[in-house]
């Protein structure tokens, strides 16, 4: 990891809900939970990739899905890391569509050491 990694890095990413991110068992095409965590994942590690060594990375995931979007619908995921222990980051999540608060939550991830895959 780089010292540049530290404490209060934020990320931000906007989305508009499409057909795809919906559940298929429901009537209406809404944001699902997994789309949304998908989303809230790539957020946080977006914002701490650069910050890290070639060879590693992170994962894993703890969000909410407190209300809904529907389809066509934009919204906007906001991620700060919060705490750095040694190789586990942990950040303040969440999500809005204007002034409706999707998610909040706590999602932790793991820098791990990629080459041990190969």
């Amino acid at each position: 990891m780089k010292d540049t990694l530290r404490v209060g890095l934020e990320s931000n990413a906007s989305y508009t809900v499409t057909a795809d991110m919906s559940p298929g068992h429901l009537p209406v095409n809404v944001l699902s939970t997994p789309a949304m965590i998908m989303l809230v994942e790539g957020t946080c590690l977006a914002g701490v990739q650069d910050h890290l060594d070639d060879d590693e990375t992170t994962v894993g995931v703890h969000v909410s899905h407190d209300a809904a979007a529907g389809e066509g619908q934009e919204f906007e995921v906001t991620a700060r890391l919060v705490i750095r222990d040694r190789r586990r980051l942990t950040f303040e999540t969440r999500v809005t569509a204007g002034d409706t608060v999707l998610s909040t939550g706590t999602h932790a991830r793991m820098v791990i050491d990629t080459s041990r895959f190969r």
